[in-house]
């Protein structure tokens, strides 16, 4: 893959974000942080585990100082193609956050261009609402989710309702809603 514009990879991750994320309705609470401009976007380049875990840990505590932060991408361009090594990659991370004393603290959401969820098939329309431009960790602060779901009627039913307008748009659509991301530049 050539390199690309740490610029172009941000925007085209907020462009994601605002089409697939926000427009789609996949999370009710993120049209609020970018509207506000609380949302970080950090591109690392890093293929190896050992370095990319090491900048993860460096986001929390990027977060820790930056109160004016609400949640942070972190954007693997050139790692973590394949789903299974991405995985590890999600497992490894949450493993570190225990250890480093963030849980509780921050929640890791998941994104991969190829995301599967467990029980689906590939072609499953539902993939697609974490089905990302790019391989990605999401820090979110936790404090800050569960003010949000307090608010929010039925938080439980966001993943169901989530997969049934995936299901009902259909794979065509939304691939190309995700895809037509990578054009803008």
């Amino acid at each position: 893959m050539p390199a690309l514009s740490h610029d172009i990879i941000i925007a085209q991750t907020r462009k994601w974000i605002t089409d697939a994320v926000i427009n789609c309705n996949f999370c009710p609470f993120a049209a609020k942080e970018i509207k506000q401009n609380t949302v970080y976007y950090k591109v690392e380049e890093s293929v190896k585990m050992a370095v990319c875990l090491e900048n993860f840990i460096t986001e929390c505590e990027h977060l820790d100082k930056n109160k004016n932060i609400e949640t942070s991408f972190i954007i693997y361009p050139y790692a973590f193609r394949q789903f299974n090594e991405y995985l590890d990659l999600v497992t490894l991370a949450e493993k570190l956050l225990q250890k480093q004393g963030y849980e509780g603290i921050y929640q890791v959401a998941s994104f991969h261009p190829d995301y599967c969820f467990a029980g689906t098939k590939e072609d499953d329309a539902a993939n697609y609402t974490n089905r990302s431009v790019y391989p990605m960790l999401h820090l979110l602060r936790e404090e800050s989710i569960e003010k949000a779901l307090l608010k929010y009627p039925d938080p439980e039913g966001i993943p169901e309702r989530n997969m049934h307008f995936a299901r009902t748009k259909g794979v065509a659509y939304m691939k190309m809603l995700r895809d037509s991301c990578l054009n803008h530049m």
